[in-house]
């Protein structure tokens, strides 16, 4: 049968952070993560948005315990001021769901000067990341969870001298390879984090039915994205679906920190484990890509661990 949402355990007591929990994958993880007792901060950019998010799962989880915090993944001050916030009122954090994310946009610029995509994101959650690892730190068995995508064999040469594609723009190739460094990102830091108490996974939804499709289709009006708008409610999973593989990497008691799980038949089905190519899982590019985080972010893991 596989692993399904009955087999979340209680999380009563537990708090979790989701990034992007006002829509798609973000919020099936908010919907089963608050139906199991856990308190939810949902962070998101459209407050309207988020509300109806919070009406809707309200509507289906009677005494869903959920908090909205408005949240910018495009800008570093926007990342700190939502994570000090957080950090005041939930000294321990137990869950942090790297979740939100565009999708095959047209080039554009963060706040601080970041490519659009891999800006928001990838260096948006390493920020969030280290600004929230000493409440992560704070709870007996804290873990991350970042949402990649098959999109991530898409990254091309994957240059990380050149991560924000200048002069060589492709909205494809851009998305993945911010998918590539979120993967990447999870396998580092629990390497990095050996030893204590929190832990770091990947997780791939496969193709998944939410509006990050249409989303896509409207910025770029390109024959790929309507592809996918249109092959979306033939051939995709639910969000609910999609959203299991990063529920299990969150809460199953038996995961063990820098898996990935996706789906059983890899664009659909239960969340199993799935290997990580020695492509991907390159020390010298998983050291080369956490010193551009550390440069471009400010932020360093040495500063977390001591604050």
């Amino acid at each position: 049968m596989g692993w399904k949402a009955r087999d979340i355990p209680d999380l009563s007591g537990k708090t979790a952070v989701v990034t992007g929990g006002n829509g798609g994958l973000g919020l099936a993880t908010v919907r089963q993560l608050a139906a199991h007792g856990a308190h939810v901060v949902i962070g998101a950019r459209n407050l309207d948005k988020a509300e109806a998010a919070r009406a809707a799962v309200e509507g289906t989880v009677p005494g869903a315990s959920l908090e909205i915090r408005k949240l910018d993944l495009a800008s570093l001050a926007a990342i700190a001021e939502f994570a000090s916030a957080v950090n005041a009122a939930h000294p321990k954090l137990d869950l942090l769901f790297n979740n939100a994310g565009l999708m095959a946009v047209p080039e554009g610029r963060t706040a601080d000067g970041f490519e659009t995509q891999f800006g928001t994101n990838y260096l948006g959650h390493f920020a969030l990341t280290m600004q929230l690892l000493p409440a992560l730190l704070a709870a007996p068995a804290g873990r991350v969870v970042g949402t990649t995508s098959i999109a991530r064999f898409t990254a091309g040469k994957y240059d990380l001298t050149n991560p924000h594609m200048r002069g060589c723009y492709k909205p494809w190739s851009a998305y993945g390879m911010s998918k590539r460094a979120v993967l990447q990102f999870a396998l580092e830091l629990n390497r990095r984090l050996a030893g204590r108490s929190v832990t770091a996974y990947a997780a791939d939804p496969g193709f998944s039915r939410t509006d990050l499709q249409s989303t896509s289709a409207r910025a770029m009006r390109g024959s790929q994205q309507r592809f996918w708008v249109a092959a979306s409610p033939l051939i995709a999973q639910s969000a609910a679906s999609g959203a299991l593989c990063q529920l299990r990497a969150g809460t199953d008691p038996n995961a063990v920190g820098g898996s990935l799980y996706a789906p059983r038949w890899y664009s659909f089905g239960a969340p199993v484990v799935r290997k990580v190519g020695s492509n991907i899982d390159r020390p010298d590019q998983l050291a080369a890509l956490w010193e551009l985080s550390e440069r471009e972010t400010g932020l360093t893991l040495e500063a977390a661990l001591t604050r």
